[in-house]
């Protein structure tokens, strides 16, 4: 482990099926006004909005509702979201729903009491919070985002066509997030392959960097395997409880800052993703997976070794008779050709996307440092034009 860091995570969180008992616990914590967030309405078809309204009822609470929210929230919305809060008065903002709900949230709560330009104070200008936060609790039913353990909120500015995270401290966390897999069961299946794509990229981002042997690297070599073993068994069976579990348990330990401890981490995946997420408002897991693929094989020269230490532990190459070069190469078809297998968006066009869109798309995508290279802007057009 190189380097000193400080680890803590403040989200209390509470699994599996009787997972929705925590709520009953941690409400009376709280305030009465509670700001109820969530999505397009897919809660009060499956059950969970009954279950969240009475837990809130048999505990007193005054339900303001803030619903709506889309799967890429605007700041236009954050705006709206703030004055439903400030009218509410919210003692705590509840989101229920995916990562964009929670992100959603914990935007709105670091706004309420900010009174300053929200999108440039946090979105353009990354200032930490100044001002008092409203809390924020989560009853997770969509996997991905790994938001209901982390400070992480991705806002997106269609005028500006930007779409920007960003990664508050601890003070901003859930405070406690329920996380029951049934929850996720009626899930769309594109939407659980984009979120399982998201947990994967989430991990692989912080994996390909550095050069050290890292106990941060072998937990994401095993977060991997997991996730690679039960979303094949997702997939033939959405239902599958056990299954569907493992990638929910996976995906809030894939970014809820653990395995990035002691190490540099590589976020241009997500950039690229979410400047492609800008211009055309696509699923942002399938945004992710289609520029991987250009990204990685862009980057192998000059991570050799750790993309052969990939092929190796994470998808059984054998490196036997094989420079390091070409173990490298057969762990990425053989991550390609399981992409592929699971039915991920591996091209822009099937996003929507046109090369005309190109150049703002180049001029969307901000330039992270910490990986194996830090791209210019011509290595980010080439790898936007692979990825068509």
């Amino acid at each position: 482990m190189n380097g000193d860091f400080t680890y803590c995570n403040p989200t209390k969180l509470y699994f599996g099926k009787n997972a929705m008992e925590g709520l009953n616990k941690e409400l009376p914590k709280y305030g009465k006004n509670v700001l109820l967030v969530y999505g397009g309405g897919s809660i009060k078809r499956n059950g969970v909005y009954e279950q969240v309204i009475a837990a809130l009822r048999a505990n007193g609470k005054e339900i303001f509702e803030d619903a709506g929210v889309m799967p890429n929230p605007t700041i236009e919305k954050v705006y709206e979201g703030v004055a439903r809060a400030r009218a509410a008065k919210a003692d705590l903002i509840l989101a229920v729903g995916g990562g964009s709900v929670c992100d959603y949230a914990k935007a709105v709560s670091v706004s309420v009491h900010c009174d300053e330009e929200i999108w440039e104070k946090y979105f353009l200008r990354f200032e930490d919070v100044s001002c008092e936060v409203v809390p924020v609790g989560c009853v997770l039913t969509m996997v991905g985002t790994g938001s209901e353990m982390n400070g992480g909120s991705v806002i997106t500015n269609h005028k500006e066509k930007l779409k920007i995270g960003h990664v508050f401290g601890e003070n901003v966390y859930p405070k406690f997030s329920v996380l029951n897999p049934e929850f996720t069961f009626t899930l769309p299946k594109y939407q659980m392959i984009s979120g399982i794509y998201d947990i994967m990229s989430h991990i692989l981002e912080q994996y390909f960097s550095g050069t050290d042997d890292n106990t941060s690297d072998y937990i994401a070599e095993g977060l991997l395997r997991s996730l690679i073993h039960s979303a094949e068994i997702a997939a033939e069976n959405p239902r599958d409880y056990e299954a569907r579990s493992n990638i929910m348990w996976t995906a809030t330990w894939a970014l809820n800052t653990l395995i990035a401890k002691g190490k540099s981490e590589d976020w241009m995946v997500h950039m690229l993703g979410q400047a492609v997420g800008a211009h055309t408002d696509a699923t942002h897991g399938m945004t992710l997976s289609a520029v991987t693929m250009p990204y990685y094989r862009f980057l192998l020269p000059y991570g050799t070794a750790k993309f052969a230490r990939y092929a190796v532990n994470v998808w059984d190459v054998d490196p036997a008779g094989k420079t390091q070069t070409e173990t490298a190469r057969e762990g990425l078809c053989r991550m390609e050709a399981w992409m592929k297998k699971l039915g991920l968006v591996m091209n822009l066009t099937d996003l929507g996307a046109t090369r005309e869109m190109l150049d703002g798309m180049v001029q969307s995508t901000l330039i992270m440092e910490g990986g194996y290279k830090v791209m210019t802007a011509q290595e980010i057009r080439a790898v936007l034009e692979a990825s068509f």
